[in-house]
This record gives C-alpha cells, structure tokens and sequence, in this order.
C-alpha cells in the first residue's frame, strides 16, 4: 500500500539535489530516508533513483512516479475544498517562496492582510536569496527580473523601474551627473545578487541607446546593505524602485539622471498551469494582483 508519506517522498526527491538535500526538506536523517527509499523501491518493484554520496538523480520510472505523486497529493490537498461552499474559508496549507528583501518589505505585510481574510489557511513564507528554481515544492514564487524557465506560468504583478540614487550629502559634495558618461567620475556602488553582469549598465533616452562599463568603488550581494551605503553618503546605486521609493520620499536619497530609464526588473508570480493550480493559490493570484496593481 502506498501512503501520502511515500508520496510526499517522491515529489521531494525530484526536487532535491541530493539525499541530504531531501532529508532537510522532510526533517528525517539521511540514513533514516535512504531506509525509506529502499523499502518504496522493493515494495514498487522498481529503481526509483540512482544516488551516491553527492549526487541525486530518479530513473525514468521515478520521474513518472513523482509526476504521478505530485498530481495526487494536489488533488488530495484540494479534496477538503471541493466540499466548501463559495462563500466560506479556504482551509489547508499554502506555501510561497520570496527573495529576502520584497519578502520581508512587500510581501510580508501582504500575507497580513491575507492571513486575516482567510484565518483557517496555514501559511508558509519562505525566503531566499534565490527562490527560483530553489523553491519547486512551494505553491507559487515571487520572482524579480526575467525568467528563462517555462515550467510554470508568470503572472505579471507590477512593473518596476531600476533607479539610480545617491545621499543628498553626496550629490553635495561631488556634484550630481548630468549625462551618463560623467558617471565615470563618480563611485558607484553595485549589487551582486545572481549571475548578471552588474557593473554593465544599459541605459535608453527616447531612440537613444547607451552601454556603460561601471568601476564599482563598492560592491555587495546584498541590495539592502547597498542602498545604506548610499543613504550613508558613499556613493552611486542602481537599485529597485520598490526599495527606494521611501528614501526617496524622506530626502534620504535623491533620484539621478531621472530622464534616463534603466533595464527594469518587473515582479513576478510563478504558479502552475492551470490544470494544477489549487483554489488556495488562484485566491492569493487574485489577491497579490489587486493589492499590487499599478
């Protein structure tokens, strides 16, 4: 007889780098889950999976058996629903995955709200420097920037500019840039959150069209800690407008070179195809869209 833990341990090990990586994710000990592997395999018939030390990857009979695992666990988290009327609660558990910093700023309030709409959903945030493709095992995925993945739908959540800031007290003593070629003259401060390129800034005026190699005087993997050192006087950043936006509104940053828009970041939400969407995540869709829009 297969059970929902044998089921849950399937979707986890098509998601999982390794069996480390997967007894994290179910809180088990190694051991304890190669045990449990084992004893799926010989009750299957099958090799589920071919792993060593470092290395996971499932056999061709493991992919189908996660596939068909994932679908069911799906239909059985949604049964309890399906006995709801429109007008009453969504119950069950939802799980979405955020960058750290629109997490903690944006979303995390966001979930507030959606908390006291819907008091019997038990909600997960979880936050990462990478949420995509980290996060497969969560119900949606906030993501910032452009997807190359297809696997899952990205539901345009909001639109969102990159501007270039710095301290008044800066803009003071070494003077504010008026063209993008004087920012060579100036420290510029530059974030270093995936595999982008970061010091090459590209820039566009109407039909003009401008690249710029930058010289970082700073250089961080965290965009918060960036735009204090720039809030502190210390320089140029590049940054989001969703995370300057209020140092812009309290004079502690003043916005550069506003006539010129830079590669924007739009906000994302990644959610599965349709036919796999529970009524939980259309609900926080729904939500997410309105309280987002514009």
């Amino acid at each position: 007889m297969i059970s929902i833990e044998d089921l849950r341990l399937a979707v986890t090990l098509a998601r999982s780098e390794s069996l480390s990586a997967a007894a994290r994710t179910l809180n088990v000990s190694p051991p304890a889950l190669s045990m449990r592997l084992r004893k799926l395999e010989v009750r299957l018939g099958l090799t589920l999976a071919n792993r060593d030390a470092r290395r996971l990857s499932l056999t061709a009979d493991g992919e189908r058996f996660s596939r068909e695992s994932a679908r069911l666990l799906e239909q059985l988290e949604a049964l309890p629903e399906s006995f709801k009327q429109q007008d009453e609660q969504l119950v069950g558990t939802l799980r979405l995955a955020a960058p750290f910093g629109y997490g903690r700023q944006r979303i995390a309030p966001l979930l507030a709200r959606f908390a006291k709409l819907h008091p019997q959903l038990c909600l997960h945030l979880d936050l990462r420097e990478t949420p995509w493709p980290d996060r497969h095992d969560s119900d949606a995925v906030i993501h910032i920037g452009h997807l190359n993945d297809s696997q899952w739908v990205a539901r345009l959540l909001t639109p969102n500019d990159r501007w270039l800031c710095a301290s008044p007290v800066y803009l003071e003593h070494h003077g504010t840039p008026s063209s993008p070629e004087q920012l060579a003259e100036h420290r510029c401060i530059c974030i270093r959150e995936n595999d982008e390129d970061v010091t090459l800034w590209h820039l566009r005026k109407g039909q003009g069209r401008k690249t710029l190699r930058i010289e970082p005087a700073m250089l961080s993997n965290d965009g918060s800690v960036a735009r204090r050192w720039a809030e502190q006087g210390l320089g140029l950043v590049l940054r989001s407008q969703w995370d300057v936006s209020d140092a812009i509104a309290d004079n502690r940053l003043v916005r550069v070179l506003a006539d010129w828009q830079f590669d924007s970041a739009s906000i994302n939400l990644l959610v599965p195809s349709r036919k796999l969407r529970s009524p939980r995540v259309q609900v926080l869709v729904a939500f997410l869209e309105e309280a987002l829009k514009g």
